[in-house]
């Protein structure tokens, strides 16, 4: 966990107004005893996780793809080679949909910009760290032009169906 506490307290700001301006449908579903906290997000979402990432095309036109995505500092961060046609969207239409769902278990969705990422970020070295010791070589070393993104969501829920006995099964404390 990268997490600071000023971090998991805006984020959990933030799915708290989420989760209180979705529908009706959407908070039958995920409702108290399925929502997912900041601190239990941070503590599930460790690792890679398989995020299904949608852009929009120059014409409108949803696309969606799979990225390895990392939640570092309360949000996911994500690359992709700037040849990558995401890229080319990325660059142009910067609004993004995010998911990333586990089985039945859990599953975050949401909505924002990507924020492209540069060594004059405050948090580049840690990030470009953690994926360097998790891949066991520098991204950077993949291809001529690889990117790294910041998801920063405007709209974002966490959701697990049995929350206590996926908490549990995963080792993790409920907050």
């Amino acid at each position: 966990m990268y997490e600071t506490d000023d971090e998991l307290a805006a984020l959990q700001t933030l799915l708290d107004a989420s989760h209180g301006t979705a529908t009706k449908h959407l908070r039958d579903i995920i409702n108290d005893e399925r929502t997912l906290s900041a601190t239990d997000l941070a503590a599930l979402l460790t690792g890679m996780k398989v995020l299904s990432l949608a852009t929009v095309t120059a014409r409108g036109e949803p696309r969606i793809s799979a990225v390895d995505g990392h939640f570092l500092h309360a949000t996911w961060t994500f690359s992709t080679s700037g040849a990558a046609a995401k890229a080319k969207h990325l660059e142009h239409r910067p609004a993004v949909s995010v998911a990333h769902i586990d089985n039945e278990e859990i599953a975050v969705f949401g909505h924002g910009q990507a924020e492209r990422m540069s060594e004059a970020d405050t948090d580049w070295a840690q990030t470009l760290e953690h994926w360097t010791a998790h891949y066991g070589s520098s991204p950077l070393t993949w291809g001529d032009d690889i990117r790294f993104y910041r998801f920063r969501p405007h709209w974002i829920v966490g959701y697990a169906w049995k929350r206590s006995e996926v908490l549990a099964k995963r080792g993790i404390t409920p907050a």
